[in-house]
């Protein structure tokens, strides 16, 4: 399926909101916080610029999985950091040692489901940090209520993950021309509610 002007726009107003977010809007917060966000927001741009100028084909790279897994991870790490900092070098353990794995069973040969596996249990612990531990904060009156967006945010990231990775799998959800032609929305969308909620943590 060929990428859209739409696309293109919805893209483009992607990474100029992860730039910002990376340049301005994580202003204040402490060291760890700071680099698990840039990396996030870092590669969510980079990964915006790429599918404007190769299009959606470049969702077929095996190296597409590795790298996107960088987003929720990061994300993930940063807020488990920030808010509760008693358990943040258990789960950068976590994160590192995930990430590895999916990097192995991504890379070499491997029988079975055993790599899906791996990405879906990495994937749902992080996503599941990112959606639920700012709605919690908020509804506890620790943040602002509208730093909940970012549990919103990680909704989006999650149905994103998930399409993507039974699209990989060969067993899609929906139609891999329906999950092309939301995944730009959703991405802006995703983008849009973490910027805003960010300005609230």
């Amino acid at each position: 399926m060929k990428i859209t002007p739409l696309d293109r726009v919805l893209l483009l107003l992607t990474g100029i909101l992860a730039a910002y977010q990376v340049a301005v809007g994580i202003d204040g917060f402490s060291t760890l916080p700071i680099i698990a966000y840039t990396i996030a927001f870092g590669v969510l741009l980079v990964a915006g610029l790429l599918l404007i100028i190769w299009g959606f084909d470049i969702l077929d790279s095996p190296w597409v999985v590795i790298v996107s897994t960088l987003i929720p991870l990061s994300l993930a790490t940063g807020l488990v950091w920030q808010y509760t900092p008693a358990y943040g070098i258990h789960f950068l353990v976590f994160v590192l040692v995930g990430f590895l794995v999916i990097l192995l069973t991504r890379s070499l040969p491997m029988p079975g489901k055993l790599p899906t596996l791996v990405l879906a249990f990495v994937h749902g612990i992080a996503g599941m940090t990112i959606f639920l531990m700012p709605i919690l904060l908020s509804l506890q009156g620790k943040t602002n209520p509208l730093f909940s967006l970012v549990g919103v945010g990680g909704a989006l990231i999650g149905i994103g993950g998930l399409l993507l990775s039974f699209l990989k799998s060969g067993k899609p959800i929906l139609s891999k021309e329906m999950i092309l032609k939301v995944l730009s929305g959703l991405l802006f969308l995703m983008t849009i509610c973490f910027v805003l909620g960010f300005r609230y943590a």
